[in-house]
């Protein structure tokens, strides 16, 4: 796994301490002293690419002026085939090198060598993380929040998987408890409408009044008749929750395989209610003496473990005791178990049963007071859920066009459909829109920026600079000019700024994978691409192929070529396609 930028640091490090060492024999320093230099990258590279602090850090230690030390160690380096050209003494006594063409030859030979893998990074380790996303509720069809979740989570995963981790895709359905009984309930009403007229049947005022609801009655109605108006209420709304989701669930699956978005598997809750695995869960939070009965109820002491957390936080006594902590109902006093005592079972499965070492979910920001409650109940179960269970928290999407929000959906009336938007958006840019902002911001998404075929739209611009190198590749090859073999490319040719710039934006691919994982957060990567695309253009116009001497011919065109590589690679972590003509 290559990382130049690393391998750099740690040669200034090693080139550094060497020539100290070599100092210190010749007696021009003391020696035995243990510095401990930071090493930076200036923003502006006029004082090199990587400075080094040793001199001052070491000052003291070596009972000399900084520029003393820093000129000891200047006298004593060997930059002899290593990445740099230079040293030079800067300010008070920083150690400025600068890279030589070394540096930037390795990183197109890592980036060939690693191919489709390049950037990748072993933060992971193996580990075994789940990443739980979207998992609306199937009584309706998927919105724009999940479209965002989709993608976030899809994204995510990728990201996690190039940073070195065994990552697990699960949906969550929510196959039963009070929304499945709402939904049941809608149907039925519907249904009945049909059967003895609308006005002879009242629609309940908590129901779901989506003209998908409709529609699916009267499909239940069309395969069915009349007949099961005479069934018994409980039968019949069974039976119309069951015909309802086998109708939502294979949409939702072909809503998101559209959306280019494949799960490892769809964990339904009602197995978590036939197995006895939620009773078994809260009996044991029973065991644990963390929950009472009051008022028929069974309730969990959510009070004192989240007071146990926020002490174990670092929080003081004081503070916990200001806060307006609830505690939570599991089973209700008709028998019923909670939505929440499900959602610790199923956590549990994940933790305890499953093994993953980490579950990470994807939640809507309204799901914000949930979070810390979550955590405290598998705190109780002793699996550590304040730092095994990770929630990315996502912001709302505000839908715009012609500079106006966009309320209202064309099939329910209500939310905007995933399905609506993709018809009027091409899946790659919902996709690279979506992922292009932090979680924790809001995001505006604009229609009518989405849909344009120029530099503004981002995913535009940023597939135009691959299918831009695709064409120059193809149109250079007929005239008999390949793309060389890393090992055939002369890179002292690299010597305008323009070029040495866009292979630094090269070499920050593994950097960008190590900090999309540790934040959760795949813009990193958009971020990256955006820039890499404006590195390219520049060169592009900067810098002539076609025409100049074989020799500089031939590097900047495998410096274009692996600019090509890097785009759709990154691309294909956003799930965005690299076409190769626009």
């Amino acid at each position: 796994m290559s990382n130049m930028i690393q391998a750099a640091r740690e040669q200034v490090a090693a080139l550094t301490q060497a020539a100290y060492e070599k100092a210190a024999a010749a007696g021009l320093l003391p020696a035995g002293a243990q510095v401990k230099a930071t090493i930076e990258i200036p923003k502006d590279t006029a004082h090199g690419d990587y400075a080094s602090s040793f001199a001052m850090a070491g000052a003291k230690a070596l009972h000399k002026a900084p520029r003393q030390i820093a000129q000891a160690i200047v006298d004593n380096l060997d930059l002899s085939g290593s990445f740099f050209d230079k040293v030079e003494i800067a300010g008070p006594g920083f150690l400025n090198f600068t890279l030589g063409s070394k540096w930037y030859g390795e990183v197109l030979s890592d980036i060939q060598a690693e191919g489709e893998t390049y950037g990748a990074v072993d933060e992971g380790k193996g580990e075994r993380v789940m990443v739980e996303f979207v998992s609306a509720n199937p009584t309706g069809p998927m919105h724009i929040g999940n479209a965002r979740g989709g993608v976030l989570g899809d994204a995510l995963s990728s990201v996690l998987e190039r940073a070195g981790y065994d990552v697990w895709r699960e949906f969550y359905v929510n196959d039963a408890g009070n929304q499945i009984a709402k939904f049941a309930k809608s149907i039925d009403a519907r249904y009945l409408q049909l059967v003895l007229g609308e006005e002879n049947y009242p629609f309940p005022e908590d129901g779901y009044h989506g003209d998908d609801i409709k529609e699916l009655a009267q499909a239940f109605y069309d395969q069915h008749g009349p007949g099961w108006k005479d069934k018994p209420e409980e039968e019949r709304q069974q039976a119309m929750a069951q015909y309802g989701l086998s109708v939502n669930i294979p949409k939702m699956k072909a809503d998101l395989l559209r959306y280019k978005i494949q799960y490892d598997e769809w964990f339904l809750e009602s197995g978590l209610h036939s197995s006895g695995y939620v009773a078994e869960t809260v009996g044991m939070l029973t065991d644990k003496g963390w929950t009472y009965e009051k008022d028929g109820a069974l309730w969990l002491n959510t009070t004192a473990l989240l007071k146990q957390k926020y002490l174990n936080e670092g929080k003081t006594q004081e503070q916990v005791d200001k806060l307006d902590l609830k505690d939570d109902v599991l089973r209700r006093a008709n028998g019923f178990y909670t939505y929440f005592a499900a959602d610790i079972a199923y956590h549990r499965n994940k933790l305890e049963k499953r093994g993953f070492s980490k579950a990470i979910n994807i939640w809507g920001a309204d799901h914000h007071g949930h979070v810390a409650r979550l955590q405290a109940a598998l705190d109780g179960l002793g699996l550590d859920g304040s730092h095994r269970l990770i929630i990315v928290l996502m912001q709302l999407v505000n839908l715009l066009q012609d500079g106006q929000p966009v309320r209202m959906s064309k099939r329910s009336g209500k939310a905007i459909a995933l399905r609506d938007l993709l018809d009027e958006v091409s899946v790659d840019a919902a996709r690279f829109f979506f992922s292009s902002r932090s979680s924790t911001s809001a995001l505006d998404f604009d229609l009518d920026l989405a849909v344009r075929e120029d530099s503004e739209n981002p995913v535009y611009y940023v597939q135009y600079a691959h299918a831009r190198i695709c064409s120059l590749v193809s149109r250079l090859a007929e005239e008999g000019d390949g793309v060389p073999d890393a090992s055939a490319v002369d890179p002292a040719v690299f010597a305008t700024e323009e070029e040495k710039s866009l292979i630094k934006t090269l070499s920050q691919l593994p950097e960008v994978i190590r900090l999309s994982a540790r934040d959760y957060d795949p813009s990193h990567v958009n971020r990256y691409l955006i820039t890499l695309a404006g590195e390219f253009h520049r060169f592009y116009n900067s810098c002539r192929i076609k025409g100049e001497e074989e020799k500089v011919l031939s590097a900047r065109l495998k410096l274009a070529d692996t600019v090509r590589s890097v785009i759709a690679n990154c691309l294909a972590l956003l799930g965005v396609s690299a076409p190769e003509k626009m």
